[in-house]
């Protein structure tokens, strides 16, 4: 007779109370409810010397987070560039966490070593970029952007023939970051990690269209010719979604010796609709690429991408050996191209979502969160007191509400946004969040979840209408 499982209590309970909490996503309030003090008094318990039941566990787990769990999961989150999660996806993240292989190397997770070698070559194909191309699967776009720009930084010393990984940066040519001056934070991170240091990132003035023109960027170059480059290019800035040039400036990069290096945080998901991807024509060109897999491919976070055309160059960053270290020349192991050793398999949630999806799915994905976005923008753009800032051309716009005071200024158009926002999360149908864009505050929307449909867009848009009505009345 078996012995009953140790786990399955405790699993029962925790998928009662993750059923529940899915199934509210359409109906509960967005924002979190419950105040820091309550979320401390809850949680906040003495360690007890004696233990308890696992299932005990997570049922109070679930009671004392009451409330202090957000919507992102869910249709009606629009804050920031979040995706949920689609239903393979996190149920393939669930089986990732049981079977509990260390994804570092073959010898540690067979499965998850192939899995990990046929996502990577899906999301080449999806992404439209080099089949040749290097690949690693990290926890998000930050570490993809680490991982990257380690390459990049491996490549630019050693055609100067010093060798980085083995002496450091000590003595080494200084190396520049280029890019438009709305690049992201992460890359200001990447830089301090990689000991480069944030001086090193010069952030040059973008059209009105949010693009790097190609004179600025060639008069950056020829400041200092000698100087081992990185130029950092977006492909979907955090604001309006802007695009550079990739055809026209990629190529005048490599003509002055400059690696190129797309943050594709979202947008390089475009590639994947027929009716975006002119958007990133000639993007295949770059030298390394960095995108997120917990934004618009919808799998649990700790899902990143880099890709590296320069595969020594990557190799070279990330690989170690030692007698200890099991090795396999028939596969690709993962500890030669990640940061990381110890690591879940974060493969197996993308491969679920993208055989889930397929490639037409990813590109209807893509197209009705870009739909979704633009009916939000101009639905509330249109409503009194309201303006739109941006126009999304894909799944980000900005919308600002201005002062109805006579002689409001652009100070008091800013509060009065930010109030505005704030009162919509207090409602509790949508989530948005506030950016300051060219000087101004405004709502940021954002639309990357696949479970956004018109219904939520409405209910967003009715929440917006309602606020402004009460707040001018």
């Amino acid at each position: 007779m078996n012995e009953p499982s140790a786990f399955r209590p405790a699993l029962e309970h925790a998928l009662r109370h993750s059923l529940a909490h899915l199934d509210n996503l359409k109906h509960g309030p967005v924002g979190a409810i419950a105040s820091l003090a309550t979320l401390r008094e809850r949680l906040g318990k003495p360690l007890g010397d004696d233990g308890m039941a696992a299932e005990q566990v997570i049922d109070e787990l679930m009671r004392d987070t009451a409330g202090g769990i957000l919507g992102s999961a869910g249709g009606r989150f629009f804050g920031w560039v979040i995706g949920g999660a689609l239903p393979a996806a996190l149920a393939a993240d669930w089986l990732t966490s049981a079977w509990d292989q260390n994804a570092a190397s073959y010898a540690c997770g067979p499965a998850a070593a192939v899995i990990e070698e046929v996502c990577g070559a899906w999301l080449k194909g999806l992404l439209g970029l080099p089949g040749s191309a290097t690949f690693a699967l990290t926890n998000g776009c930050q570490m993809a952007h680490v991982t990257a720009l380690a390459a990049a930084r491996n490549a630019l010393l050693a055609r100067r023939g010093w060798d980085v990984e083995r002496d450091g940066l000590c003595g080494a040519p200084s190396i520049r970051i280029i890019s438009g001056d709305q690049y992201h934070a992460s890359i200001t991170r990447a830089a301090r990690l990689l000991g480069l240091g944030t001086r090193a990132v010069t952030g040059l003035p973008v059209t009105r269209a949010g693009q790097l023109d190609a004179a600025t960027l060639e008069r950056a170059l020829l400041d200092a010719p000698d100087a081992p480059t990185i130029v950092l290019l977006q492909a979907g800035d955090l604001n309006i979604g802007a695009y550079d040039n990739f055809a026209e400036l990629v190529p005048l990069a490599h003509r002055h010796g400059a690696w190129v290096h797309v943050d594709g945080a979202f947008g390089l998901w475009a590639n994947a609709s027929a009716r975006h991807r002119h958007l990133l024509a000639g993007v295949e060109l770059a030298d390394s690429w960095a995108t997120d897999g917990h934004k618009w491919l919808n799998v649990p976070y700790d899902s990143g991408f880099a890709f590296v055309a320069d595969g020594q160059a990557h190799r070279n960053a990330m690989s170690y050996a030692a007698s200890y270290i099991a090795t396999n020349e028939q596969v690709r192991e993962q500890s030669d191209w990640n940061p990381e050793w110890s690591r879940r398999g974060r493969g197996i949630a993308a491969y679920a979502a993208l055989r889930q999806l397929g490639r037409g799915g990813v590109e209807a994905l893509v197209d009705r969160c870009c739909d979704s976005a633009h009916a939000l923008v101009t639905g509330i753009g249109a409503l009194p007191g309201a303006t739109v800032m941006w126009e999304p051309r894909i799944n980000q716009g900005l919308v600002r509400f201005l002062d109805p005071a006579p002689g409001a200024l652009e100070r008091d158009h800013d509060a009065w946004t930010d109030a505005v926002t704030a009162a919509v999360l207090a409602d509790g149908e949508a989530l948005f969040s506030n950016s300051t864009w060219r000087g101004k505050r405004c709502m940021r929307v954002s639309v990357c979840n696949w479970q956004t449909d018109a219904r939520d867009v409405a209910r967003a848009i009715a929440a917006v209408a309602r606020v402004l009505e009460a707040k001018n009345s």
